[in-house]
């Protein structure tokens, strides 16, 4: 298979696991298993009578609970699946002359990086820095793989579009602007702060008077046998999603004045396409947004909006690849 055939297959792939890790956190499932690599010291969920009655002997207190510790265990089969994925990209590019060899290089340290992370969100029991930092990962390496394909499989755009590469600084603003909404959100799903404010467009009560920026934004919460539901008061939560509404509209602004002036100004086809999928994304974020608010936080849409997030993630790691690269 062609490196180029076998990165469009990971890059899917990826996005899959990006999208079981955000079904099995949204489903509490995150300490379904309460070690790592294994499920309660077996391969997968025990389930028979000697299983778990050796469960009670290894794991005092613990009782199995097969739905949650299936979502970790299948979350954790498909991830290992990608590493193999990453892996045989990696081995591929050092045997081509041609491949890049740094950035499959990198994609692979991340992806050992991200099975520790995997580890640490259940031996610290899903310590909200950790757990943001893991969901990170994910999305730094789906952008990584978009860009290694675009560098094994050159796009053709006519003499890189001279008159659109003029808008190349306000698209690597836009790219820092939105990765900086996904880390924020990262931060809200792990401290359990999507349902702090009820009500739209900003919050309930008496918001403003009761920001806790240096307590909502603080990595180090303290010591807790678990981080699980969060440990943070209401202030802090509260204020974490205002910050993550404020961001949104700033975000939203940003990309939908980018969108504009590459429909605008670009001579390619393909460019003034990114640029319309742009805007449809984003509105389909947005409503995703404000669906979480007003349906309190359906499984199907909350998953939904990180893939939202991701695939505009996508979109500009691609439109920026297009504008930077040279002619």
């Amino acid at each position: 298979m062609q490196i180029p055939s076998l990165l469009k297959i990971t890059i899917v792939f990826t996005l899959c696991v990006i999208l079981m890790g955000a079904y099995t956190r949204l489903s509490d499932a995150g300490l379904g298993c309460p070690d790592w690599p294994g499920c309660y010291g077996m391969l997968k969920v025990p389930s028979q009578a000697h299983e778990l009655s050796q469960v009670q002997t290894t794991f005092p207190g613990h009782e199995v609970e097969p739905k949650k510790a299936w979502l970790e265990m299948i979350h954790r089969y498909i991830a290992g699946a990608l590493g193999l994925l990453v892996l045989l990209i990696f081995i591929l590019c050092l045997k081509k002359d041609e491949a890049p060899k740094k950035l499959p290089g990198l994609i692979a340290l991340l992806i050992v990086f991200q099975a520790a992370l995997g580890m640490w969100t259940v031996t610290m029991k899903l310590m909200p820095v950790v757990v943001m930092s893991h969901l990170i990962g994910g999305f730094s390496l789906i952008a990584l793989l978009l860009l290694l394909y675009l560098r094994t499989k050159p796009l053709r755009i006519p003499g890189g579009d001279a008159v659109a590469r003029k808008l190349a600084p306000l698209a690597l603003i836009c790219l820092g602007v939105l990765i900086l909404q996904i880390i924020i959100g990262g931060w809200t799903s792990s401290n359990y702060a999507a349902l702090a404010c009820t009500t739209l467009p900003i919050c309930e009560g008496d918001w403003y008077n009761n920001l806790k920026l240096a307590q909502a934004f603080n990595p180090f919460q303290g010591e807790h046998d678990t981080y699980e539901f969060g440990v943070l008061d209401y202030a802090s939560r509260m204020t974490i999603h205002v910050v993550h509404r404020f961001w949104a509209v700033v975000t939203v602004a940003m990309l939908f004045w980018l969108a504009f002036k590459l429909y605008q100004q670009s001579q390619s086809s393909l460019l003034k396409r990114s640029a319309l999928l742009l805007v449809l994304l984003v509105c389909l974020q947005v409503a995703l947004g404000i669906s979480n608010v007003v349906l309190h936080l359906p499984l199907g849409v909350a998953v939904s909006h990180n893939a939202g997030a991701a695939l505009l993630l996508l979109n500009l790691v691609f439109i920026n690849y297009a504008l930077w690269r040279k002619a």
